[in-house]
């Protein structure tokens, strides 16, 4: 209760402060790696994002192995204003853990929440609101693909949550149970040519005695406006469970509110080793009102209303009035 207090309290202190838009043309999701954006949906938009992965380790040292699939999914909804993002985030997985170490291998079938999170977002910093100072040189192609100095300025936002974990979860480490408060920086770096770098710092689980910390960066670069690869390392240390894990895939924009994705995530150790293949998508209601950003081209999202208004102009100039 005291930790949906406090994101109660933060939420009331950051609706103070000046909005800036950060809705998009098209669905900004943080699929299909597991680093968040800095940015939010945007204000009345809710977004829904989802996959399937398949399970395999195989850890040598204590000769077992697991198998099975998960499902994880995220609901995003842009409240009160631009900056201000809430999100319900869960991890479900079903598997088998075959113990080989005796002469006759024992299997235990296991399923649960390995996450469930309810948090908020708030972009604390954001260096590209000033869309003027974004906009492209006209005259010079190499201006725009060269590198840009104040682009390692990156967006800032933090993230406060709070966990809940069921007793005895096999996922979770003993002392771990009810609810436990998660923070998180996220920052993200929009580079010329289509390269976008993010970071994650994350502290989870707070006040545990298995409390973890955790980092993830990721790249990403499109080749088109459709098509999308990225590159992604998570690192994760507690006393309960530590590994390097890293991805490798894509996506794919079906249509500006519809994306699909799919990657493959593996480690370089046997205690144990991972990988894992999964696909997913995300979809969003799009409800937002208010003023569409240009986005550095002068494309404000009403090109089709005002190629109808020109045409109107052009008609009635026709006419000789």
């Amino acid at each position: 209760m005291r930790i949906l207090k406090s994101i109660f309290v933060l939420l009331l202190l950051l609706t103070y402060n000046s909005t800036q838009a950060q809705y998009t043309e098209v669905i900004n999701s943080n699929r299909p790696g597991l680093s968040e954006s800095a940015f939010s949906v945007g204000t009345n938009v809710v977004q829904f994002e989802a996959g399937a992965f398949t399970v395999k380790e195989e850890h040598v040292p204590l000769n077992y192995e697991v198998s099975g699939f998960g499902l994880d999914f995220s609901v995003r909804y842009g409240l009160l204003f631009e900056q201000l993002e809430i999100s319900l985030d869960g991890v479900y997985q079903n598997d088998n853990i075959t113990f080989n170490s005796a002469s006759v291998p024992v299997e235990d079938k296991r399923s649960n929440f390995k996450n469930f999170t309810f948090g908020a977002k708030y972009l604390v910093y954001d260096p590209y609101k000033n869309a003027e100072e974004a906009k492209p040189n006209l005259y010079s192609y190499h201006a725009n693909r060269s590198f840009q100095w104040k682009s390692l300025i990156p967006a800032v936002s933090v993230y406060v949550g709070a966990n809940f974990d069921t007793k005895n979860n096999p996922y979770t480490a003993p002392d771990v149970e009810g609810f436990s408060p998660k923070v998180m920086i996220a920052t993200q770096n929009n580079f010329n040519g289509g390269w976008v770098f993010v970071m994650n710092l994350i502290k989870d689980r707070i006040g545990s005695d298995f409390s973890d910390f955790q980092y993830i960066f990721t790249l990403t670069h499109s080749f088109t406006p459709q098509w999308v690869v990225f590159g992604e390392a998570q690192g994760i240390n507690s006393d309960f469970y530590a590994d390097n894990i890293f991805r490798f895939g894509g996506a794919y924009l079906w249509t500006k509110d519809f994306q699909l994705d799919a990657n493959i995530a593996f480690n370089t150790k046997d205690t144990p080793s991972v990988f894992n293949i999964a696909f997913g998508a995300s979809y969003r209601l799009d409800f937002h009102q208010d003023k569409k950003i240009d986005n550095g081209n002068g494309n404000t999202g009403n090109f089709k209303k005002k190629r109808k208004r020109d045409k109107k102009t052009d008609d009635f100039d026709s006419d000789g009035i």
